[in-house]
């Protein structure tokens, strides 16, 4: 739930205004690519899916029941705009690295987006595809880090402290941008301005767990 919250301009933003797709034509091959690496945070993204038209809004109402393709992570079903299946932290941004040599390889203009927890950067594999992602000159990369600094157990100063994200991630090479992650405006601008950069590039977003209500903002029981 407070993971949800946390994503949702960004993924309003990208959707209604960034990312290349037809959700009359979800197999479209020049479609922009779309990684939930914080795949717990799914309930944001199936709602920004069905404002989209990819499925019916009464389809939310069957989330991670019997027989629903709403699971509690996303698991890949491409018809309804789910593109990958996630959950295993850390692993969507090495996800994104081989998708967008693929974009490459194959003289494709899409562009690959990856919502990521700064939680998870915990993880070791977000480094390694943080590195490999400059060698390979991937430019049509976009690492997003929602940077709410909480993660399941507590908060991220206490747990692991990644300290100054933006540092880290421009020593391997990215262009990075630090901004609001609940202005769509900045986030709008954003992604418009850095569109020629010849860089992978990466946005810490900083946002605020449980955005939206009273009692959940910054409460890491909800």
């Amino acid at each position: 739930f407070g993971g949800s919250l946390s994503t949702v301009e960004i993924l309003a933003t990208l959707y209604s205004s960034i990312l290349k797709f037809k959700s009359s034509d979800p197999l479209w091959n020049d479609r922009d690519r779309f990684i939930l690496s914080k795949g717990h945070g799914c309930l944001g993204y199936y709602s920004v899916l069905s404002e989209m038209g990819f499925f019916k809004r009464e389809e939310l109402e069957t989330f991670e029941k019997n027989g629903s393709f709403l699971l509690g992570h996303p698991v890949i079903n491409k018809n309804k705009g789910i593109e990958f299946s996630n959950g295993s932290l850390g692993m969507g941004l090495s996800l994104g690295v081989g998708v967008s040599i693929a974009a490459k390889r194959s003289n494709k203009n899409y562009k690959v987006f990856v919502l990521m927890g700064d939680g998870e950067c915990n993880e070791g594999s977000v480094w390694e595809a943080a590195m490999a992602a400059p060698n390979f000159n991937l430019d049509n990369l976009y690492a997003i880090i929602d940077k709410n600094n909480f993660q399941q157990t507590g908060s991220n100063k206490e747990i692991m402290n990644t300290a100054d994200l933006k540092e880290k991630w421009q020593s391997f090479g990215w262009d990075v941008k630090e901004l609001d992650g609940h202005n769509i405006e900045e986030l709008y601008e954003y992604f418009k301005e850095k569109n020629q950069v010849k860089k992978p590039k990466a946005v810490i977003a900083n946002t605020i767990k449980g955005k939206g209500f009273s009692f959940s903002e910054n409460n890491n029981d909800w």
